[in-house]
This record gives structure tokens, sequence and C-alpha cells, in this order.
């Protein structure tokens, strides 16, 4: 026992890649063997499960209701593509934001949990480095949270089942949900090692969480009041609406008269805000199909609207204001430059510099405590 236990350690504690990883794959099996032999995680798994079939249900009962209204009230029913692109927009929403809130709750006391529980002290004693310790942390906090993700799949996978989408779709947001989890899991992991309590890391790590969410859409608010500026437009003429013509209904309006220098918001100047928040960058992901047809227009999900409006900022006034530099301007951005890479390399900076502290923290020997850390 005593030559198996000294194999091991030399394994993880041995020089090179294979030696590093080994080290990380000991403590993920140590995580994970805890968080099974838990009874609450299952219950939470399985509560997932159903909260997510009932949205799916009532989003498709939603759908039939307002069809069978149409039919009902009105000569005029639009195209039918089926409920599966509304269901996957409201499947992915939900879940998007249940899993931001189920990630800190797996991650934030991953360190200073066992640092509380006297248990911290025995791993760092051993042959394991401080990055094995919070690597191992992150990847079993990451992967117990993609649990949720495989069990919320099936009714995403309803969207393409019922028309509308297509598996591109659900491959890419699952991609996306994962890698936004593992964001959260990281910012959790290195803010538990940086802080002492777990209450309070847990709650730094929703203020985190909830910042990025909310806190990106005050800073662009107010970052548009500050970036007021001008640009050159003339006026628009609009086409009375007829929404029954079959001739085309873009561009909406025609551009006349001589350049105006007008008021406008320079948005494109602080839509970085709006990159790094998680819904902009899984919508943004997404390739939906083009929408750029002159004889109508389709109307878009929540999800789409969410990149679509991300994307007006970007663009600002010369992509978006009526009539800037004399020309007409569509009502739906295509989606041609990626945003969406600009806003997830802004939250793996943030979650990079997490993990970098903790990391520091971690080391040993400590040359200081905070007052009442326990050590073993």
């Amino acid at each position: 026992m005593s030559q198996a236990t000294d194999t091991q350690q030399h394994t993880a504690g041995s020089g090179g890649p294979v030696g590093y990883a080994a080290g990380i794959k000991d403590v993920v099996v140590l995580e994970l063997k805890q968080r099974l032999r838990s009874r609450g995680w299952y219950i939470m798994l399985a509560i997932w499960f159903l909260l997510t079939g009932l949205v799916t249900w009532l989003t498709w009962a939603s759908w039939n209701a307002s069809q069978a209204a149409q039919r009902a009230y009105s000569d005029f029913t639009p195209a039918q593509t089926g409920p599966g692109s509304m269901i996957f927009e409201v499947v992915l929403a939900f879940v998007l934001l249940f899993a931001l809130l189920v990630a800190p709750a797996l991650s934030a006391n991953a360190v200073n949990g066992d640092r509380a529980g006297g248990t911290l002290a025995i791993l760092q004693v051993t042959l394991l480095q401080p990055g094995q310790i919070l690597w191992g942390k992150f990847f079993a906090a990451w992967f117990a949270a993609l649990a949720f993700l495989v069990a919320s799949t099936p009714f995403l996978v309803i969207g393409v089942a019922l028309g509308g989408m297509t598996p591109g779709h659900v491959i890419v947001a699952l991609l996306m949900l994962a890698v936004e989890v593992g964001v959260v899991c990281a910012v959790g992991v290195g803010i538990s090692a940086l802080a002492g309590r777990p209450l309070f890391s847990i709650v730094v790590t929703y203020l985190a969480v909830a910042g990025l969410v909310i806190g990106t859409l005050i800073a662009f608010g107010l970052g548009t009041g500050l970036t007021q500026g001008t640009i050159m437009a003339n006026q628009p003429n609009y086409r009375e609406y007829q929404p029954l013509s079959n001739g085309p209904v873009e561009p909406e309006y025609t551009c006349s008269g001589p350049l105006r220098e007008q008021p406008a918001a320079r948005t494109e100047r602080v839509a970085w805000f709006l990159a790094m928040n998680p819904y902009v960058v899984v919508a943004d992901a997404i390739p939906y199909p083009e929408r750029t047809d002159p004889q109508g227009f389709t109307s878009v999900g929540a999800i789409e609207n969410i990149s679509q409006g991300a994307r007006y900022a970007m663009a600002g006034p010369e992509g978006t204001f009526p009539c800037a530099n004399g020309e007409a301007k569509p009502r739906y951005l295509a989606q041609e430059a990626p945003l969406w890479p600009l806003g997830l390399g802004l939250q793996l900076v943030l979650a990079g510099l997490l993990m970098w502290l903790g990391w520091r923290s971690l080391r040993t020997p400590a040359h200081r405590l905070a007052s009442g850390t326990r050590i073993a």
C-alpha cells in the first residue's frame, strides 16, 4: 500500500505535462466522488430537468394558442415555420439564466470550503502543485455544471424536431453555453481561492455574474449618454404601410434633401460593454439564417433580438441612423463581423486574472494568513 501511495504521489508531482495532468485528474476524481455521494446534487438535477420540460411545454402551448387566435380573428395568417424556433429561443434563454445561477453555487466554495473544513492543507502538503489543485477544482465544478446542460439538451433538440431550426443551431448553442458556464466556474474558483469565507466568496461570485449580465447593460446605457456626437444625414421619406402588399418591403424609406449635421449617440465607442454580456456572447455566436429578403421581413425571436441590438450598438450611427450619409439603412443587420469573440475574450481575461490570483494565494509556504483562517 505504501508503494502504491508513493507511486501515485510521484505521478502527481512529477514534472512534464503528463505528470501535471495526472495531478489535475486526481483532484477532479476526488472532487467528483464527493459530489456524487451527495443526494442534493441529484435532486437539483431532477428539478432542473422538470423545470426545463415545463418551460418547453408552456412555450409550445403558448405558440399553439397564438396560432389559434390568429386563425379565428384574422383573415391573414403568416407563413408557418413551426414552434421549433420559439421553443429553442425560450429554452435557451431559460437554460442560460439558470446555468448562470447554478455555476456559482458549484464553484464559489470549491477552495475555501475545503479550507474551512480543514482538508485543503492535506492536499497542499502532498506533491500536488497549487496549479494542479486549482485546475482540478475548476474542472470538477465545470463538469458538475455541464451535467445540467446535458439534462436540458433534449429540450433544445425539440426545436429541430418541430421545425425552424437546424442541428447546427443546437450544437453551437450548447458549445457556447458550456463555454459561458466554464467562465463562471473559473471566476467562482478564483474568488474561492482568494476569499477566506465560503459565504463571502459565493456572494462575490454572484455579484460578478450580475455585473456581467446586468452591470454591462447599465454601463452601456450610462456610457451612451457620454458619447454624444453628430452624423451627416438628410431627410427620410417613409412609404405608406401596406401589410398585404406583395411588393418589396425594404428599403422602407427613401432619402432626399441636402446632408445636414444631426445629433447622434456614438454607441460604437461603448459597445464593448455589451459584448461582455453572456447573453450577447451566446446569441451572437448562433448562425441565424439570412433575413435580408426585400420581399418581406421575418420576425426574430428574443435571443436573435439580443444579437441584433448588440450589432446596432457596434455599427453606430453610420450603420443605423436613418439616411446617414444619404443612404437608407436596413432594419436587419447581417452577421458579417462577429461580435462574440470580443466579449468572450474579455470574459476570459477576467477569469484568467482571478485564476492567477487564486494560484498565488495557494502557494506554500503561506507568508501571511487572514485572521481566523483554519490550517488543518
